[in-house]
C-alpha cells in the first residue's frame, strides 16, 4: 500500500466533464443507409450539415445509400493490368516490332564500334 495521494489512471485536468465545462453540443440527426449485402448503417450528422447521397459501409465497403429498397451498386473494379498491357494499349504489335529493330540495330552499331578493353 503506498502512502502517497495520487490518482492513477488520471492527467491533470482529466475530470468528469458535462455540458457546464464543455458548452451545448449542436444539434444532430441520424440518418439511415444501406449497402448492397442488406447491412444498416446509422451516421449522425449536423443539422445544418450537408447529408450525403452515399455512405461507405463500416462492414463490408461497399457504397451504401439512403433508399432501402434500391441500394446502390457496387463499384466495378478493374483487374489489375501489367506495365506490358498498358505498352499494349498505347501500341500495335508493328510499332512494337519496329521499335524493338530500331533498338537492335543501335546496339548492334554500338556494339561493332567498341574495341576489347584487355584479355579476360
Amino acid at each position: 500500500m503506498t502512502g502517497d495521494s495520487t490518482i492513477r489512471g488520471t492527467r491533470l485536468g482529466a475530470g468528469p466533464m458535462g455540458e457546464v465545462q464543455r458548452g451545448e453540443a449542436a444539434p444532430r440527426q441520424r440518418v439511415d443507409y444501406w449497402c448492397d449485402n442488406g447491412h444498416h448503417v446509422q451516421p449522425w450528422f449536423a443539422v445544418d450539415a450537408e447529408v450525403p447521397e452515399l455512405w461507405d459501409c463500416p462492414r463490408c465497403g461497399l457504397p451504401a445509400g439512403r433508399d432501402e429498397g434500391n441500394p446502390p451498386a457496387p463499384h466495378r473494379h478493374e483487374p489489375y493490368k501489367s506495365h506490358l498491357a498498358y505498352v499494349k494499349e498505347r501500341r500495335s504489335d508493328a510499332d512494337g516490332m519496329a521499335l524493338l529493330d530500331e533498338a537492335l540495330s543501335k546496339l548492334g552499331e554500338r556494339k561493332g564500334r567498341q574495341r576489347p578493353t584487355g584479355s579476360f
